[in-house]
């Protein structure tokens, strides 16, 4: 199972990740850290490619900013939430090229609370099975 949680840098992607990942039990990938592991630091269109097939290949919760449609396509989620939670990213070259999604299972607009979003998980169970339950029954309820 692949969930892609993708936005804008600064959008609390990665908060989100962690937690759902702890909870259910799945690996978290985080952009960042591929990029460390492959000292690969190129943001140019050809590397942000490379940083999208490389992040294609995990599965699990994939945070990443995931800036263009045709990148969002190539990771193949099983489900996508956009973190639309900022207008601008603190990195000018990654707001210019950023996409605005066509389509994604869920949208967030506002952040949430890590009090709530921690509440909202109690009585779903941690691992695999209860994930696609709570991302299409109680994550709704939180995301504005």
């Amino acid at each position: 199972m692949k969930i892609l949680i993708f936005g804008l840098p600064g959008s609390g992607k990665t908060t989100l990740a962690r937690e759902l990942a702890y909870h259910f039990l799945l690996p978290h990938f985080n952009a960042d850290t591929v990029r460390e592991h492959y000292d690969d630091w190129d943001f140019s269109e050809l590397g942000r490619m490379r940083q999208a097939w490389r992040m294609s290949q995990q599965w699990g919760i994939l945070d990443f900013v995931c800036p263009l449609q045709d990148f969002r396509e190539m990771l193949q989620p099983d489900y996508s939430i956009f973190m639309d939670t900022i207008s601008k990213g603190r990195f000018e070259d990654t707001n210019k090229v950023f996409e605005r999604p066509l389509n994604y299972d869920l949208r967030i607009s506002e952040w949430i609370g890590l009090n709530q979003l921690r509440s909202s998980l109690e009585g779903f169970n941690p691992g695999t099975k209860d994930i696609l339950r709570y991302l299409n029954e109680r994550l709704p309820q939180l995301a504005k």
